[in-house]
């Protein structure tokens, strides 16, 4: 086809409707308009922010200057109204200050730093590309998991991905998810080990850290690691610390790692603590051995109602727990220690959450930060070790608004200390009383169990020995006193049959004894040597020599003295140890110090002539085994006595061999003198009769025996026979010389004897009987049958 009829047919080309562009206005996609919509809301919360007035009062979430996507996650998870602390913290923290932040438990805290998280990192744009922006330190890992579920309630509208990192758990699986994180929720000894050991794992871009329940974080032992962790961390992040009570050390830390903080909720040191108006605490004075009675008949009158029970360690848990299972109060108990595995320690946390009438045994791991909703009863068997324990303890109960009670048991010695210290907190707690007539006497049902159940008697062993070692452990002295405990009551209350060793009291004793025996052993020492010193300054003064000063220095120099002459190095303190000089005699013995000139060996050692003096007392000859052995033998002796000898009668009862009577009932009508010649006439009779029952048995012993040798030469001889038989020729005659008893001259002379004393009647017969057999078959061979 040619171009023109190709034109021709196409007809006149129409122009495609395109708008005009109007000028003096730019035109923009929707993907721009979008961003720079977004931008604007930006810089608008940003102004928003910055001219907040901190003085003005606001108590609902929608008035703060926060993000749409923050109000819709709280509006979701149906947080309307803000509390006192929430009020104060998250404004300040909106501005991007240091925050150092107190208030009592269940007020609301964790809101009051996972807020400003999100919304730091929201105004900041902060997107998958930029790494770690936020870090949340928890002590445990049940408060970091319910941290972490707060945070995706709340956090559901923005895109930011958020981790958590606990113990328990894979670290590989941990490690793989750990660079996509923009918020991480973590415990302290986890995340050091994977900054230590996660290759990429980097926080240079950190924005926000928070450290929540701070003063527990250092209670529990991880200061290093904290410290350890902040030098791992930029200086210019911005920091939230939060705590329900204000300690030394949480002010230590804060000083260290905070920059011109703010503080939101902490009072002057002599303001009392506040606590909720609708928590009820009282307090009982209850004897050791009666605390498990007391403990059980309040959860049989308690059936319908939720209990949270607090001890000092995880075997008195587990023990209560597995004891109190067996026996069937009529509700669920569930039990949390810090001994359990992660998965069974979640699965806990959750049951007891969502249950509405259950007892929850355990340690102090649950007594920080954790919200249990509607507890109504928190009892502190076991008294706490501070009162800002107790204030953490008693706080899982009256959250947000509710009601709820504690009651602590106190031992009598316990009473005075703790009630001082928390009147000194401003806590007032009411004494009552228990009735005597509604608590049960459960000590012969954990009898029972522990014969039945060894299982059951190892952990009351555990219980009680840890119970006494927490006691043991207590820095306060004055309220925790070892001394005026009942042990072997407590025991019994167990159900145990006797006390437990303890053996760290013993450790302690011992180690005690020892110092004071060493103390005395240097002051007698330092006597010596003086009393020695003067003696040598007396005689060198006769003398007129002067001593040198390798002389003049005295083998075990005082620490003190030493460091005003000059630097001691360990070559110094080596020539200063006392026993340095033992086995020096010994040793020059073995080796011979002659020097020849001949022998080419480089040493030569001799055995040498180890005569022991004739001074030295007969018990130098023993071993120093043997000697031990024989004081323990002495030491046992002092506890348990001599061996004594028993004899029991037909009824199977035993007896002493000479039991003591009374002598007026023994004697009665008697003359003493005669009755005691009768005794002694009749215990002779008596051994005189044993004497020949002794002598006959030992004379039958003798003739069995000699019975039994007899036997063994006779078969020793029998045997001998059967094989002396000589071999068959092939022309069928046997030599008689190889017949027993006949041809053989050295048996001659016994087998006549034995016949004579006719020990073997039957060996004539036995030998006519085989030449008798021999010559009929040779008879028969010559005939050629």
């Amino acid at each position: 086809m040619s171009e023109t009829h190709k034109n021709a047919r196409a007809g006149p080309s129409k122009k495609p409707n395109v708008p005009r562009k109007k000028k003096g206005r730019p035109q923009l996609h929707g993907n721009k308009v979008k961003k720079l919509t977004e931008a604007q809301k930006l810089k608008e919360l940003e102004n928003t922010v910055m001219q907040f007035n901190l003085q003005d009062t606001v108590s609902q979430f929608s008035e703060l200057p926060i993000s749409e996507q923050t109000k819709k996650g709280l509006k979701k998870a149906f947080f309307v109204n803000m509390t006192e602390i929430q009020a104060q913290s998250i404004p300040v923290c909106l501005k991007g200050k240091d925050v150092l932040g107190a208030a009592r438990t269940g007020s609301g805290k964790t809101l009051s730093f996972l807020i400003p998280v999100l919304e730091i990192l929201y105004r900041k744009k902060w997107g998958p590309q930029d790494g770690l922006g936020a870090l949340i330190i928890s002590p445990t890992r049940e408060l970091a998991v319910q941290i972490f579920d707060v945070l995706r309630g709340i956090g559901g509208y923005h895109t930011f991905s958020a981790g958590l990192v606990i113990g328990g758990k894979n670290l590989k699986d941990e490690r793989d998810r750990l660079n996509r994180m923009n918020i991480l929720v973590a415990t302290p000894g986890r995340l050091l080990q994977h900054m230590d050991q996660t290759f990429g794992f980097e926080c240079d871009n950190l924005q926000v850290l928070v450290l929540d329940e701070a003063d527990r974080i250092l209670d529990m032992g991880f200061s290093r690691t904290l410290n350890a962790l902040l030098n791992h961390l930029p200086s210019s992040r911005q920091t939230l610390l939060f705590s329900a009570t204000q300690t030394q050390s949480v002010a230590d830390l804060a000083r260290l790692s905070l920059k011109e903080p703010v503080n939101v909720g902490i009072k002057d040191e002599g303001t009392a603590v506040e606590t909720p108006k609708s928590l009820e605490q009282h307090y009982v004075v209850c004897e050791l051995d009666r605390k498990l009675d007391v403990l059980w008949s309040f959860i049989k009158s308690h059936l319908q109602s939720k209990v949270l029970v607090f001890m000092s360690s995880g075997k008195q848990v587990r023990f209560v727990y597995e004891t109190f299972r067996r026996m069937q109060p009529g509700i669920s108990l569930l039990l949390l220690h810090g001994k359990q595995k992660q998965t069974t320690r979640l699965a806990t946390y959750t049951r007891f959450t969502t249950t509405s009438h259950s007892v929850l045994f355990a340690t102090d791991i649950a007594a920080r930060g954790l919200d249990f909703p509607s507890v109504d009863w928190v009892i502190q068997v076991d008294a706490p070790e501070d009162a800002d324990t107790y204030i953490h303890r008693v706080g899982r109960t009256a959250r947000y608004e509710s009601s709820g009670k504690g009651l602590l048991f106190l031992l009598p010695s316990e009473e005075e200390g703790m009630k001082a210290r928390l009147e000194a907190k401003g806590l007032s707690v009411a004494k009552i009383k228990v009735k005597e007539s509604k608590t049960q006497n459960i000590e012969k049902q954990l009898q029972n169990l522990a014969f039945q159940d060894p299982e059951i008697k190892y952990l009351g062993q555990r219980c009680f020995v840890s119970y006494l070692r927490s006691i043991y452990l207590q820095k306060d002295k004055t309220i925790f006193q070892l001394d005026k405990l009942p042990i072997d009551r407590f025991a019994a209350s167990l159900g145990l049959p006797g006390a437990p060793k303890i053996k760290f009291l013993a450790r302690d004793a011992a180690k005690k004894k020892k110092n004071a025996s060493h103390a005395a052993t240097e002051v007698k020492d330092a006597s010596e040597l003086e009393d020695s010193g003067s003696d040598d300054g007396d005689s060198d003064n006769s003398s007129g020599e002067e001593q040198s000063p390798e002389r003049r220095t005295p083998p075990h120099v005082d620490e003190k003295s030493s460091k005003t002459q000059g630097v001691r190095t360990k070559y110094d303190r080596m020539f200063e140890r006392k026993n340095q000089g033992i086995l020096a005699p010994y040793r020059s013995k073995l080796v011979d110090h002659s020097d020849d000139g001949e022998d080419d060996e480089f040493i030569t050692l001799k055995r040498a002539d180890h005569d022991l003096p004739s001074d030295l007392p007969a018990s130098s000859d023993l071993s120093k085994r043997k000697q031990k052995m024989g004081q323990s033998k002495r030491a046992m002796l002092k506890f348990k006595g001599a061996p004594q000898k028993l004899l029991f009668d037909d009824e199977g009862k035993p007896h002493e061999v000479y039991e003591m009577v009374d002598p007026d009932e023994a004697f009665k009508g008697k003359d003493i003198m005669e009755a005691g010649r009768h005794f002694v006439e009749g215990e002779k009779g008596r051994l005189k009769m044993a004497d020949v029952l002794d002598k006959e048995e030992a004379k039958d012993k003798k003739k069995e025996k000699k019975r039994k040798r007899k036997e063994r030469e006779r078969g020793r001889d029998d045997d001998g026979e059967g094989v002396a038989l000589a071999p068959t020729l092939n022309d069928g005659y046997e030599s008689p010389e190889f017949l027993p008893g006949v041809s053989d001259v050295e048996d001659d002379a016994p087998v006549a004897k034995r016949r004579k004393e006719g020990r073997k009647p039957g060996r004539a017969s036995a030998v006519s009987e085989v030449h008798l057999h021999d010559e009929e078959e040779l008879a028969l061979k010559l005939l050629g049958r």
